[in-house]
């Protein structure tokens, strides 16, 4: 959770559902797809975000939050709230 760009990724999953790699990367620009990429299979690691893969041509992936990571929900907002006062 304390990685660079976690927090971002976690809230465009929050809100977004279960979205697409570039979905994620569109949502969060600054982020390389390296490191993305680095940050999705620590995540899925921790059993935080689940990776969908369809059948078919051509292969897509999907990602979503697991019950797990969807309990992540109040204290993002409460980061977020605490950021929104905060930071500029």
């Amino acid at each position: 959770m304390g990685k660079r760009w976690t927090g971002a990724i976690l809230y465009v999953l929050l809100h977004g559902g279960r979205l697409r790699f570039t979905e994620i990367a569109n949502a969060v620009p600054d982020l390389s797809d390296r490191l993305l990429s680095e940050r999705m299979k620590e995540l899925e690691q921790r059993k935080i975000v689940e990776r969908h893969v369809s059948d078919g041509t051509p292969t897509k992936v999907c990602y979503e939050l697991t019950e797990k990571g969807r309990q992540l929900a109040p204290a993002m907002a409460e980061l977020k709230s605490w950021a929104d006062r905060w930071l500029d």
